[in-house]
């Protein structure tokens, strides 16, 4: 258990302002218009969070405006131990964003593998890591080829690749909520995939089910002087879901607010890259 524990403990944070161009040129599965006053401020407080409660070093990149989606970082980059695996988003569009996000990366020193395969795509917010293997989701923004290549670049873990036929991203309805705990959306096709997770691992994971699938995207770690933290929805926007929660004992518990960012698909994962830069890197 020990070691599956240092999976999640981090030092450090990289997070990137929200751009103005957010509340009309990010991307989106619905029409949802966006407060962008509320969703900067949204995201202030999700900044602060990590910075003062969780005690976090933050790294703050500015916001681009010509990158609308720049603020969800987490598609950006798979972080693993000290290796950096730069991605290829999705969506052509938001492609020069991992460029800031190399330069921030390099940086804290971490080892830098840039996927340059112009057939491979994927979006960070695909790839659960569950401290023991990856599962990757295949969605509209990922495909065989990226999960081949982060098998690849990642290879002391095996790497299970699984159908997202609903929503954006694999963690749209699932994140993990602890070692061995993947908290999991009640919809059926987000209980079918982690039926089909199940079915390729080796491990049995515990699984948290909450009512609202977009409830299920929440920010695990477990900190030295903290224990366990998590980062979850709020009562407000998930009111059943949040309850849920508190199943969690011993946990510190963080209700965060994400009812803007969710307008454009964004969950809290999608926030902040986080990762564990030892002292001597």
């Amino acid at each position: 258990m020990a070691g599956l524990m240092a999976g999640f403990h981090y030092t450090h944070a990289i997070v990137r302002g929200v751009p103005a161009s957010l509340a009309k040129g990010a991307l989106r599965m619905s029409q949802s218009e966006v407060d962008l006053v509320r969703a900067q401020r949204e995201h202030e407080a999700y900044v602060e969070v990590l910075k003062t409660k969780v005690g976090l070093e933050v790294v703050e990149l500015p916001a681009d405006e010509s990158l609308p989606d720049c603020v969800f970082v987490e598609d950006a980059a798979v972080v693993c131990g000290d290796t950096a695996l730069i991605t290829r988003p999705g969506a052509e569009s938001r492609r020069r964003e991992t460029e800031a996000m190399k330069q921030a990366l390099k940086e804290l020193n971490m080892k830098i593998v840039e996927m340059e395969d112009e057939n491979a795509t994927l979006d960070g917010g695909d790839v659960l890591f569950t401290g023991r293997e990856f599962f990757v989701g295949l969605s509209k923004r990922t495909n065989q080829r990226g999960a081949e290549i982060l098998a690849d670049v990642f290879k002391d873990y095996a790497v299970s690749t699984v159908p997202v036929l609903e929503g954006l991203h694999l963690k749209s309805f699932c994140s993990m909520g602890g070692p061995g705990l993947i908290v999991i959306g009640s919809s059926e096709h987000a209980q079918k995939t982690l039926k089909i997770m199940q079915q390729m691992s080796d491990h049995r994971y515990d699984k948290l089910t909450v009512p609202d699938d977009l409830a299920a995207n929440t920010v695990y770690m477990n900190l030295p002087n903290k224990g366990h933290v998590l980062l979850h929805c709020t009562p407000e926007q998930y009111p059943e879901s949040a309850k849920m929660f508190d199943k969690l004992k011993d946990y510190m518990l963080i209700p965060v607010c994400n009812a803007q960012k969710v307008k454009v698909d964004g969950a809290l994962t999608c926030c902040s890259v986080l990762l564990n830069k030892k002292a001597n890197n």
